[in-house]
């Protein structure tokens, strides 16, 4: 047998979808969808309920599962959806009793939206910071007084259990977890299948109704790509707020709205993730790269890389690496 035949390929990761009664239709397919198996994503994908069979979801629409609560006992990584009427009705305690179950075996917790009222139902989530959809979020903390909700992020990140807000904040996390996984090359590819942001950076308090809206947001998110193909020029905050057609106070104050970061603390952040794409595919040196995305120095970029990421650029590329 040649040396090509018997190496072994990318590890298989797997993915259940765990779909609760009155799921929302877009919180079960962003996972499915994004994680679907295909050549370039080592992953593959059981949807799951309480029991095999039909599901009742929401919105008017109906799930048939092939899998039931075993899956859980074989994923990697378990989602779970949002559903309807979460602050009213618990889980069955045989949804609880596997998710944690999962858990303690090592698998990820993943939920999208509404889905975290799941996962508080298992007390994974007691001390831990979470989120929700915003028109939950009250609710949720006061249901579980011991969960430490944040309404003002996209997602959540607690290791071996994560959150997201409403739907479309699933696909953020799900990238999130692409990158993790897989690397910001691979991520960057499934966001340009999916026709959606590589990253959002920032949280969901642009979403809560206001009084008095006011129509910047997609302006900023064009100057948020003018900039992001400029990384490795000067990018000032006069050049962005020129870009946006709006006063430099204006637009640092409206894009801290918005993102959850000053402009420049944006524009830092997209650096280091250029650079991190970089050191995943390319064979430049730290120097090079950290000319490359505007950063001027190694030095300048191992800071920045070591404040943001808490690894440096070396420990980084070795890291993934070994990952492949």
């Amino acid at each position: 047998m040649s040396a090509s035949a018997s190496a072994p390929g990318p590890r298989l990761h797997r993915v259940a979808v765990l779909v609760l009664a009155g799921a929302k239709p877009l919180d079960v397919g962003i996972p499915a969808q994004v994680f679907t198996t295909r050549a370039s994503m080592p992953y593959e994908v059981r949807v799951c309920g309480a029991a095999p069979g039909l599901v009742a979801g929401g919105d008017g629409l109906a799930y048939y599962v092939t899998h039931g609560l075993d899956a859980l006992g074989w994923a990697d990584i378990v989602f779970v959806p949002g559903y309807r009427l979460p602050d009213r009705d618990d889980p069955p305690p045989a949804v609880i009793d596997a998710l944690v179950a999962a858990h303690e075996r090592g698998a990820r917790l993943a939920a999208i939206s509404t889905g975290a009222f799941a996962l508080a139902a298992t007390g994974l989530l007691d001390g831990r910071r979470a989120t929700t959809h915003w028109h939950y979020t009250r609710a949720l903390a006061a249901k579980y007084p011991l969960v430490r909700v944040d309404e003002n992020v996209l997602f959540v990140d607690e290791g071996s259990v994560l959150t997201s807000a409403g739907a479309a904040s699933g696909i953020d996390l799900c990238l999130h977890v692409l990158r993790g996984d897989l690397g910001v090359a691979a991520s960057n590819y499934a966001a340009r299948r999916l026709v959606a942001a590589p990253y959002r950076s920032g949280g969901q308090a642009q979403y809560v109704p206001r009084s008095v809206p006011e129509p910047l947001g997609e302006r900023f998110a064009a100057t948020r790509e003018w900039a992001l193909h400029r990384l490795g020029e000067p990018l000032t905050l006069d050049a962005l707020a020129r870009h946006a057609a709006v006063s430099p106070r204006t637009f640092s104050r409206r894009f801290a709205e918005d993102t959850g970061y000053t402009p420049m603390q944006w524009v830092m952040r997209a650096r280091v993730d250029l650079a991190r794409e970089l050191l995943e595919r390319s064979e430049r040196g730290v120097e090079q790269i950290a000319a490359d995305v505007g950063l001027g120095t190694g030095a300048n970029l191992r800071l920045h890389f070591q404040r943001i990421l808490g690894t440096t650029p070396s420990e980084y590329r070795r890291t993934f690496a070994q990952g492949e």
